[in-house]
């Protein structure tokens, strides 16, 4: 997946219960503009971009933005939630002031979507999520590691830089206070999360103490100093790094870490799905709507997900008769983890070498497939030592301008074990090319889109896209291997599961132990794999709803056009008669599809259906 830290623009939705992995900030008092000045879209959606900047600082470093690098207050109050719903309304109000049937066919792509977030974040405001200000997964405990570690996209190259971030750590303890009189809202309403969650968020809180600040997380940047920093200025930062973290990081951790244990344990609630607090069940619905930016119910995507999960049963099937196993799908899954056939790496190189194998084997069709590529630089690493463990692959995004590369991220604890049906093969198509590095390098490049736009992160048609890559392997010469190929089924199948256990759970009462096995029954995963990955779906309902969605409906619109196209196929001959073009090409569909960037499936199918009219 892509990496949750670096999404990007829906900020503020964890608050407002919208599609947003990480926590944000409040400026103060930051400047409204004059929309009774601003006289077209343009300068109304540049507008949106300076005020959101300042209201989310965390969102505007992760876009490059370092004017606000030193800004953490406080997004937990109620104050802030207002003012957010002040500024939601007062945009949707200026943006309504135009008439969209006058605007160019970008322009209308752009204000669907504009009005689309904006009101997706008006109604996820009316939500009571912010009486869960973060869990396991995701949340501002989690982030202030991520970007106070020096690994991530805060800047440590200057002195400015290193004060920046000790900014941010002073506000963090009025945040967690602030978390922890929310989460006390809850427990007294009854919105509370599951224990089984609580459990895990307690480690990742008590994580952070130390006596030793060398020994912290956040000493990571003193590690790293400049070296054309003054050795004064060098003693001044390190003696206030230690301070920081001695007196207001570690402390705010224990004072969570308390809390979680001593509080808020005791009055988590023993059952699984969100519909078990009050008004869960809505809560859910609109979490289904969100994260899949359709008007699917739950009840849909549980029948459909049923259907696929029958339907790669099946291709399995078809495999383990191929390399001729003998026993039924959970034996061949058991027999795919232990067979040293399939870990024949020694080496951490060795791992990495058949990564970049992988993207040379397909390069001849990849060009039949795409017409338009990123100028971003691409990159294969190893995850770093000190997140590996709990790392997956993943694929972090590069700079708009180039100047850092794209990365795709392999966590590789032990070569020996790096087996090849973990869908090496799909996997780099997913995270890398032509998955996550086309879609994202494309649309953070294309300067012509206004600026909410190209940072923009919608998982239904982002995640969606990256799994759809993993269709297209056979027609870029890939799964030849039948192992392979069984990865490849294993990826869809882990995404078909998700759209069953993730529905039964919050809204059909499947418990957490019968969600873990029925992921065991349809996948080569382990037990720990497995409960990972269900309780993740718990402390974020509907997200991992995103991925096969999208992918589904990306494949329909190929399928129609391809029907649609070829079903007038003379009159477009005729047409394109000495251009040496097809009825329907893929390239072009492909180029059309993320040449605008991401966004809702219902805006991207009007997008489409247009091109498909008249196909370039």
């Amino acid at each position: 997946m892509k990496k949750l830290a670096l999404t990007g623009l829906l900020a503020g939705a964890l608050l407002a219960g919208c599609n947003q992995p990480k926590n944000t900030a409040e400026t103060g008092a930051a400047t409204e503009t004059n929309l009774a000045d601003v006289k077209d879209l343009p300068t109304l959606f540049d507008a949106y971009w300076e005020e959101n900047a300042r209201l989310f600082p965390l969102d505007a470093t992760t876009q490059g933005d370092n004017r606000y690098n030193d800004q953490l207050p406080n997004d937990g109050t109620k104050e802030f939630r207002n003012k957010l719903q002040r500024f939601y309304q007062r945009y949707l109000d200026g943006l309504h002031k135009f008439n969209r049937e006058e605007l160019t066919a970008n322009d209308k792509i752009s204000y669907d979507i504009f009005e689309y977030d904006l009101q997706s974040k008006l109604e996820g405001l009316k939500l009571n999520t912010w009486m869960i200000p973060f869990q396991q997964f995701w949340g501002l405990p989690i982030s202030m590691g991520q970007y106070g570690s020096g690994e991530g996209v805060q800047p440590f190259k200057t002195a400015k830089d290193y004060d920046n971030w000790l900014g941010r750590v002073k506000g963090f303890s009025v945040w967690a206070d602030t978390a922890i009189s929310n989460f006390r809202q809850g427990m007294k309403a009854g919105v509370v999360l599951p224990k089984a969650l609580v459990v895990k968020m307690i480690p990742q809180m008590r994580a952070m103490e130390t006596q030793d600040a060398t020994k912290s997380l956040f000493y990571g940047p003193i590690n790293k100093l400049p070296k054309d920093l003054s050795d004064a200025e060098k003693q001044r930062i390190t003696a206030a790094y230690q301070k920081a973290i001695l007196e207001e990081l570690v402390p705010t951790y224990k004072k969570l870490g308390d809390f979680l244990e001593q509080e808020y344990l005791p009055k988590a609630r023993p059952s699984t799905g969100i519909a078990a607090i009050p008004g869960g069940a809505d809560i859910y619905k609109y979490y289904v709507k969100t994260w899949t930016t359709t008007d699917k119910t739950p009840e849909e995507i549980y029948q459909t997900g049923l259907k696929e999960v029958a339907r790669i049963r099946q291709e399995m099937e078809k495999v383990k008769a191929q390399v001729g196993f003998k026993g039924d799908l959970k034996a061949f899954f058991a027999s795919l983890k232990t067979d040293p056939k399939l870990m024949p790496y020694k080496t951490p190189e060795e791992v990495l070498g058949a990564f970049r194998a992988i993207q040379t084997k397909m390069q001849p069709n990849l060009k039949k497939m795409f017409g338009r590529t990123p100028k971003t630089p691409f990159e294969i690493r190893q995850t770093e030592a000190f997140r590996a463990a709990s790392a997956s692959a993943e694929y972090n995004q590069g700079s708009p301008d180039g100047s850092r590369p794209g990365i795709f991220y392999i966590p590789i604890l032990d070569a020996t074990t790096f087996n090849v049906t973990s869908g090496m093969e799909s996997l780099f198509l997913h995270e890398a090319i032509p998955g996550h590095h086309y879609q994202i390098s494309l649309q953070q490049e294309n300067t012509e889109l206004p600026k909410f736009r190209r940072f923009a992160w919608y998982g239904a048609m982002g995640e969606g896209w990256a799994l759809y890559t993993e269709s297209l392997g056979k027609e870029l010469g890939l799964y030849t291997d039948p192992y392979q190929y069984m990865g490849a089924l294993g990826d869809e199948m882990h995404r078909a599961v998700r759209l069953v256990v993730d529905v039964a759970m919050h809204s059909k009462d499947m418990t957490r132990e019968q969600a873990i096995q029925y992921m065991l029954a349809n996948e080569a995963i382990s037990e720990e794999g497995a409960t990972a990955e269900i309780e993740r779906y718990m402390a974020i309902p509907g997200q991992a709803l995103s991925y096969k969605i999208g992918a589904l409906k990306i494949r329909e619109l190929r399928q129609k056009y391809e029907q649609q196209l070829g079903a007038h196929s003379d009159k477009l001959r005729e047409k394109y008669a000495g251009q040496n073009r097809s009825h329907f090409r893929i390239s072009a569909f492909h180029d059309e599809l993320l040449k605008d960037g991401v966004m809702p499936l219902a805006v991207l199918e009007r997008k489409m259906d247009n091109w498909a009219r008249n196909p370039q």
